[in-house]
């Protein structure tokens, strides 16, 4: 299946795993690019450029396809050294960044001078168009379902991919919704040219996170996930446990003059972490996505694209042709 992506990557399939903390680590980027995916591994997960620059090394021996690196810019006082981390991307030879967060404009330039191809995570088409402004060569739509930051303006997949298809040049892949051959096929139907999941990867064989927490989200509905951080203008999709209980609490106690530092002990991501690779369940929020309730196994990364692609030819040839 070709698509703008798959050119655009050097890709044998139009689906990308997205760059999750905690959670992009070698073992997972280099699968999902075995399996002829794009695999990403997640910079800021790594405490210092020199260790980025030793996790992409490690990549690179455990495949010789195609992978990225998530570059996440933080609306933080105390900014990570991005230069230095950039310059562990060029060195380590990666040809692909997903950006997130605040715009990557003031990085394009070294960014391209490297000859890497940005793809940058947007929740509303006003920020996909300046993407494609700045110079990002794709963008990743993310729709309200998404786990982790959704944007504050509350618009689904429906509506937003066909609407980034009316304005959009550049090649844009779908995300938030995104777990199977049905999400590809109704995606690329919206105009987007792949997919995008994160969720879905967690509950992969070779995701480096805990097992409980792979059997939690199979075990999960879409019912599960709740918004918090509304009140600050950062909302983020998780799924509920007694941490996010508790902040939801704290929220509504302090209604408009809740700040960060009440609810910081509950969505630092040193607690995240615990939650991940320790399988606290409680211990913090945690990212998750709506799909949750369209997963229901523990693949390999293989197992899965495979399945995605097959049944995607599926869908594609009996029921949709055989309607006309």
């Amino acid at each position: 299946m070709k698509t703008r992506i798959t050119e655009l990557f050097g890709i044998e399939h139009p689906i990308i795993q997205g760059g999750m903390h905690w959670v992009g680590y070698a073992e997972l980027a280099a699968a999902v690019s075995n399996a002829g995916g794009l695999g990403i591994l997640t910079a800021l997960t790594q405490p210092t450029p020199e260790d980025l620059a030793k996790e992409i090394a490690r990549c690179r021996e455990m495949t010789d396809k195609p992978f990225g690196v998530n570059l996440t810019f933080l609306p933080s006082f105390q900014e990570p050294p991005y230069p230095e981390y950039i310059q562990a991307i060029i060195e380590g030879g990666v040809k692909v960044v997903e950006t997130a967060g605040r715009s990557p404009e003031k990085y394009m330039p070294t960014l391209k001078d490297a000859g890497i191809k940005v793809i940058h995570k947007c929740t509303s088409v006003r920020h996909a168009l300046k993407a494609e402004k700045i110079g990002c060569d794709a963008v990743s739509v993310d729709g309200f379902e998404c786990g982790g930051h959704p944007g504050e303006d509350d618009i689904p997949n429906f509506i937003l991919l066909p609407r980034a298809a009316e304005e959009l040049k550049i090649p844009f892949v779908a995300s938030g919704g995104m777990a199977d051959a049905r999400s590809l096929v109704a995606a690329m139907a919206m105009g987007a040219d792949g997919m995008n999941m994160g969720t879905r990867f967690l509950a992969t064989k070779e995701a480096p996170v805990h097992e409980t927490v792979k059997q939690t989200i199979v075990e999960s509905d879409e019912l599960q996930t709740r918004l918090v951080m509304r009140g600050l203008r950062n909302t983020e999709r998780v799924l509920n446990n007694r941490a996010v209980e508790e902040i939801l609490r704290i929220e509504k106690e302090k209604g408009p003059d809740i700040q960060i530092d009440d609810i910081r002990h509950l969505v630092t991501g040193a607690k995240g972490k615990m939650v991940l690779h320790e399988g606290k369940m409680d211990e913090a929020a945690w990212s998750c996505g709506m799909v949750a309730g369209l997963i229901h196994d523990v693949p390999s990364c293989e197992e899965l694209i495979n399945r995605i692609m097959r049944e995607a030819e599926g869908l594609i040839r009996d029921r949709l042709t055989g309607m006309l």
